[in-house]
C-alpha cells in the first residue's frame, strides 16, 4: 500500500498559495512542487491558472526580486544572475527586466568594494601572479564581467 498523501485540487491550491506567498517563486519551482505532490496534469493546469489569475505567481516579479536579492545580499554580478535565472527557465524578456533592477552606479560601486575586500584578504599572498589569479577567480565565480575583472586585476601591483 502506498503511504503518500493525496490532495484535492482545492487543498493543493491553498497549499500552493501559501508556498507562493511565503516568497517569490518561478514556474519551474511550482511545477516541481506540484509534481512532488503527485498532482495530475489537468489539476496542475487548473492550479497554475488560479495562481496566475490571483497574482500569486508572476515570473517577472520573481526575476526582479531574484536579481535584486542576489546582487544586494550575495554581491553577484550580472553574468551569475543571468545564468541562475536561465537555469530556472526565465524568459529572455524577463531576464532583461530583472537586470534593470540593478542601478549601474551601485553595480560598479559594489564591484569595487568587493574587489578591494578580496585584495585585503589576499595581502599575505606575496606572489603577484597568484594574487591576481585568486582575485580573478573569485570575481568570475561571483559572475562579474570579464572586462571589469581584467581591468581590476591589471591594477594589482
Amino acid at each position: 500500500m502506498n503511504t503518500y498523501k493525496t490532495y484535492t485540487v482545492a487543498e493543493a491550491i491553498r497549499r500552493m498559495e501559501r508556498y507562493c506567498a511565503y516568497q517569490e517563486r518561478c514556474h519551474k519551482e511550482v511545477s516541481k512542487k506540484l509534481y512532488e505532490m503527485r498532482m495530475i496534469p489537468d489539476a496542475v493546469d487548473q492550479i497554475f491558472s488560479h495562481l496566475l489569475q490571483h497574482n500569486f505567481l508572476n515570473e517577472t516579479r520573481f526575476a526582479q526580486a531574484f536579481a535584486r536579492g542576489k546582487f544586494r545580499t550575495k554581491k553577484w554580478g550580472k553574468r551569475r544572475i543571468v545564468a541562475e535565472l536561465k537555469q530556472r527557465e526565465i524568459s529572455k524578456y524577463n531576464l532583461q527586466i530583472a537586470l534593470k533592477e540593478i542601478p549601474a552606479a551601485e553595480y560598479y560601486k559594489t564591484f569595487d568594494a568587493l574587489a578591494e575586500k578580496r585584495l585585503q584578504q589576499l595581502d599575505s599572498e606575496k606572489n603577484l601572479q597568484k594574487k591576481r589569479k585568486k582575485l580573478a577567480d573569485y570575481l568570475f565565480y561571483r559572475g562579474w564581467e570579464p572586462e571589469l575583472v581584467y581591468s581590476k586585476v591589471s591594477e594589482v601591483k
